[in-house]
């Protein structure tokens, strides 16, 4: 079986950017595992849950984004972001993100990404906007827009409302767990196969509901999803370490 609560656990190893999470949104669908396999790079095995692929669109917020030993910047350091993804495994084991793309509405911060992670950035505009329903709950809407010649034109425009119960961790061995509680990040570079890895604590999990939704990001990274409602969760945020790249084959 694999070991899916390992990646957790923090490296024994330097601490290299902090950043802080916040407002995070989990929209996830379920998408034919066939389809997505043919656009990993060779290495990596699609991570199914009962036998099942998914894709995630994720918008959320960027806080204090700033290397170790640096403050962060007014400008710089806070920004939005918004990334397509599914789930992976390298033989059996370590599970992790696999990123089809991710938006950020930060010229600089998508060109140290891509620089250094090796990372499909590109350039956005972006905004997210809060405030209450009529019956008391938070709202929370996302907007983007593509603005990057690398990739094909992509968007979204998401509201949401957030449930009033309080957040919980996601359980182990169910599928918002599988969905969420992912430590480790691959990407693809010179025909090598590297993995990164942050760490957090759980994620506080709240439920939400989707009030409006139009996106093309999915579709722009080739892969085709049925018009259906997808399965939310929403994170209030994080605090996260990020650690450098080592290279898997």
């Amino acid at each position: 079986m694999m070991d899916r609560e390992g990646p957790r656990r923090r490296p024994d190893r330097r601490t290299v950017m902090y950043q802080k999470w916040r407002s995070l949104l989990f929209l996830h669908w379920e998408v034919a595992a066939e389809e997505v396999a043919r656009l990993l790079p060779a290495g990596l095995e699609l991570d199914l849950y009962e036998g099942k692929a998914y894709v995630g669109l994720v918008p959320f917020a960027m806080k204090g984004v700033r290397p170790v030993g640096l403050p962060a910047v007014p400008g710089l350091s806070n920004f939005h972001e918004t990334n397509v993804r599914t789930y992976v495994h390298v033989g059996g084991k370590d599970p992790g993100v696999w990123f089809f793309s991710l938006d950020a509405a930060n010229p600089l911060a998508v060109e140290i990404a891509r620089g250094l992670f090796h990372l499909p950035y590109y350039r956005a505009r972006m905004s997210l906007t809060r405030g209450l329903a009529s019956d008391g709950r938070r709202e929370v809407a996302y907007w983007s827009e593509r603005r990057d010649s690398r990739g094909a034109a992509a968007g979204c425009a998401i509201e949401c409302r957030v449930s009033a119960g309080e957040p919980v961790s996601a359980v182990p061995g169910s599928v918002d767990f599988f969905l969420l509680e992912r430590y480790l990040l691959y990407t693809s570079y010179q025909d090598r196969l590297w993995r990164g890895q942050v760490h957090h604590t759980p994620y506080p999990v709240q439920s939400a509901e989707i009030v409006g939704l139009e996106e093309t990001m999915v579709g722009a990274s080739g892969i085709s999803r049925a018009n259906l409602d997808p399965l939310v969760h929403y994170a209030e945020g994080v605090d996260v370490e990020i650690f450098w790249l080592e290279r898997v084959c």
